[in-house]
């Protein structure tokens, strides 16, 4: 049994206005969910992506106003990338960042792809990339209901970069434990670094991948405002979902078993250099209490909290979300 590659990769925000704005009205995805944190219901949980909500296409934000600012360093997963269709989408991009005012670094290679890199309000690090016809994990559905040409838009997750202070440790895991094979490397941007290690999972390609680059250099990591908390690999059902619980366990790995979320199954355990990863099912999904048409409209609880709406609600502040 293999994952299948990313599910969804989750950040802290400090804004959750400002971060509505900037990923739909200026990356044009769709808010597939807006609900609350299941471990703190007084926050918010926000998850864009593609046209039906796809695992594999969600960038999820905790929303935490009073959160600090985040002090860079390893033990991190520093940067999370979005799939476009090509380089020509890239150049689009390029266009649309300066007319919005966002910096951004001139168009890149990473392992041997096209990429623009640049910080959303928070200061996250977001890379696009661009496919151009590579094999590997399907795109996602774009999201047509924006000013976004359709051939240009974001259709699903790329691949995170680890930074850690070795990257042996944290490749052992994900070769030995959890199935990933190492696909190559490409020299770090840093400067005089180790080469950033390439692991895919299942059919591979940029939705299937984590770049880990070793900065010995570095102090750990003070996470705040844009920091990535978690990044979460696909699991296709429940019934192999089974399977990877059990195999986490008997590694020695310390993790929470099974967490029921309602719109799939989690399961958490940090690596050795500390990161957090979770292991999600792509089953029932985002329409499981909404319909598709209407995803992400109004605050979304899942069965075993909606007996408290009315005290969540209370304690939330009100999002004025225009769509």
């Amino acid at each position: 049994m293999h994952l299948l590659g990313l599910h969804h990769v989750s950040i802290l925000t400090g804004n959750a206005e400002k971060n509505f704005q900037f990923y739909t009205k200026v990356l044009g995805m769709r808010l597939v969910k807006k609900t609350v944190n299941q471990d703190n219901t007084q926050s918010y949980h926000l998850f864009y992506g593609d046209a039906k909500g796809n695992p594999g296409t969600e960038i999820t934000f905790f929303d935490i106003p009073s959160l600090g600012r985040t002090y860079p360093g390893v033990r991190s997963i520093s940067s999370t990338s979005l799939r476009v269709k090509n380089t020509d989408s890239l150049r689009y991009w390029m266009d649309r960042l300066d007319d919005f005012n966002i910096n951004h670094e001139g168009m890149v290679k990473r392992a041997n792809r096209d990429t623009l890199a640049f910080q959303d309000y928070d200061g996250t690090n977001v890379i696009l990339v661009a496919d151009n016809g590579e094999e590997g994990v399907a795109a996602g559905v774009p999201w047509d209901k924006t000013d976004i040409p359709v051939e240009h838009a974001i259709i699903g997750l790329g691949p995170v970069m680890l930074t850690v202070t070795s990257a042996a440790p944290t490749i052992q895991v994900l070769t030995e434990i959890m199935g990933f094979r190492h696909v190559g490397s490409y020299p770090s941007l840093a400067g005089e670094f180790p080469d950033v290690e390439v692991l895919a999972t299942g059919e591979g390609g940029a939705g299937a991948e984590v770049h880990i680059e070793s900065r010995p250099d570095l102090p750990r990591e003070r996470p705040g405002r844009g920091s990535i908390h978690h990044v979460a690999f696909r699991i296709p059902n429940e019934e192999e979902f089974k399977y990877w619980v059990k195999r986490i366990k008997e590694s020695g790995l310390i993790n929470s078993g099974e967490v029921e979320r309602y719109y799939f199954k989690a399961l958490y355990f940090r690596e050795p250099n500390h990161i957090l990863f979770e292991l999600s099912t792509d089953t029932p999904g985002f329409a499981a209490d909404e319909p598709l048409e209407t995803l992400g409209e109004s605050l979304a609880l899942p069965p075993f909290l909606e007996t408290k709406r009315e005290e969540i609600e209370a304690r939330l502040r009100p999002l004025d979300f225009e769509f």
